[in-house]
């Protein structure tokens, strides 16, 4: 009976210790937290964010959420431009209240990939690196499905599926499936033959600042190239090319991390996504020489916009808008079903790329996000994922089979977001139980263990994985 009674006092001691060091956690983004749990929790303004600078983001949430049109058929010349070859007409297009994209579904009576993207590339070997990828000679680096009016889109994009059954050893049964892209009437000539394809949803947007305010040392210090620690964990840096600098940088953003900074990521997706030219993208049509219709078309330049589509000033607030958003807080934190879930989440050693904690340095230029301790659940590096997620496309120093880690702040808030729970580059997993057993290559050992807990487990370890 004593013996009983020091078990339960020990097991509250432990419990309640467990319970405050989580509440370090609650705060996912530092002080930029907001405490909601709705639609619109990826899409609020750091809660720390000066109010002298509401007014800026409120100018940059609404040419985010612009609806950009062909500028031949608008009374003000300088006021669009987009085009002529274009996957969606605004950025909330793709990043569905700031949250994810998804693939196109017949359930839910899509009719075309408005928020998922084509990236084409041949993998051949660029000596300078200063490209993200080698592009397709026609085509270019992605296809676009939409065009302006008189100029012939490059092809229809069209998903099909191909469903694998397995088991967990508990007897409990998954399916996974893969998307197949195809693509179809090219109106500007064959596709090299030597042409990857890849899809690829839009990411949340929230606590980007965050990201690109952490020390380059402070990621770095985790990369294990050639596992030296013998954990079988290897993780890689991108070294990306950067506009601004005109140097090398560190990549943080993007599938394979590889873009350097938010400014370039955001102009980078208005010009190959809207075809909107900008102060790095200055060439006024997103289109190739051998697309003559495209490339001969009238561009929509203008002296109010800095000689470009969108002006220095516009890309700086809506790169000011993307660096802004908040991050939500977790919830259920003192849920017992959690607090387990989140010591096996560490039993199954996925901290090992999925990295609980980091703090912000000093060098920001907004004094909101220096300092900040976040839990973004993210290496910010990249890992071999295994033959069942590559893609074939090399992005600088990335292969086909390495991604960055996916931050995980947010997670559990998917599905009231955006609509639709849809996780991985390219959309595939339905659930998290989906997405975790896609993960191969690095993760392979994870998995394994994973496919061994019982039903009680998995539910605890998702538990903790929407509480995110």
């Amino acid at each position: 009976m004593l013996r009983l009674s020091l078990i339960i006092i020990i097991s509250i001691f432990f419990l309640t210790t467990v319970i405050k060091s989580e509440e370090n956690t609650f705060l996912s983004g530092g002080e930029t937290t907001n405490i909601t749990n709705n639609r619109n929790s990826f899409s609020l303004p750091a809660k720390n964010l000066p109010e002298y600078l509401i007014v800026d983001f409120l100018v940059g949430d609404a040419l985010f959420g612009r609806i950009w049109e062909d500028s031949r058929f608008t009374s003000n010349r300088a006021k669009d431009g987009l085009g002529p070859f274009f996957s969606a007409r605004s950025c909330e297009d793709c990043h569905i209240n700031d949250g994810r994209g998804h693939l196109p579904e017949d359930i839910y009576g899509d009719v075309d990939s408005i928020s998922v993207v084509v990236h084409l590339a041949k993998n051949k070997i660029d000596d300078y690196k200063k490209t993200k990828k080698i592009p397709d000679k026609i085509y270019g680096s992605q296809i676009s499905e939409f065009s302006v009016e008189g100029i012939p889109k490059e092809a229809d994009i069209n998903f099909s599926y191909d469903y694998t059954i397995g088991a967990f050893e508990n007897g409990m049964i998954y399916e996974l499936r893969k998307p197949k892209i195809i693509l179809s009437n090219f109106n500007y000539g064959e596709i090299d033959g030597e042409t990857k394809f890849s899809a690829r949803v839009a990411q949340p947007l929230i606590g980007l600042g965050l990201i690109e305010s952490i020390k380059d040392e402070d990621i770095l210090i985790n990369v294990d190239e050639f596992d030296l620690n013998g954990d079988g964990i290897s993780g890689k840096a991108n070294k990306v090319w950067n506009d601004i600098s005109n140097s090398h940088s560190l990549g943080r953003f993007g599938w394979k991390a590889s873009q350097p900074t938010i400014l370039q990521q955001v102009a980078d997706a208005l010009f190959n996504d809207m075809g909107l030219s900008n102060p790095l993208y200055a060439n006024p049509s997103n289109c190739t020489k051998f697309q003559v219709e495209c490339s001969e078309a009238i561009d929509d330049n203008s002296k109010e916009n800095d000689g470009f589509e969108i002006s220095n000033q516009q890309l700086n607030l809506m790169s000011f808008y993307s660096m802004q958003l908040g991050v939500p807080a977790r919830r259920n934190i003192k849920n017992k079903d959690v607090i387990a879930g989140k010591k096996l989440f560490f039993e199954l050693s996925c901290n090992s790329c999925h990295t609980e904690k980091f703090v912000t340095g000093t060098h920001s230029d907004f004094d909101n996000l220096n300092q900040q301790t976040i839990y973004p659940y993210s290496d910010f590096l990249l890992h071999d994922m295994g033959e069942g997620l590559a893609d074939s496309i090399d992005e600088y120093e990335a292969n086909g089979s390495e991604w960055r880690t996916t931050p995980l702040w947010g997670l559990g808030l998917t599905e009231t977001v955006s609509g639709r729970k849809t996780y991985l580059h390219d959309g595939r997993a339905r659930n998290l139980i989906e997405a975790i057993l896609w993960h191969g290559g690095e993760a392979i050992r994870a998995r394994m263990e994973f496919k061994k807990l019982d039903k009680i487990q998995i539910n605890q370890l998702l538990s903790f994985l929407q509480s995110l």
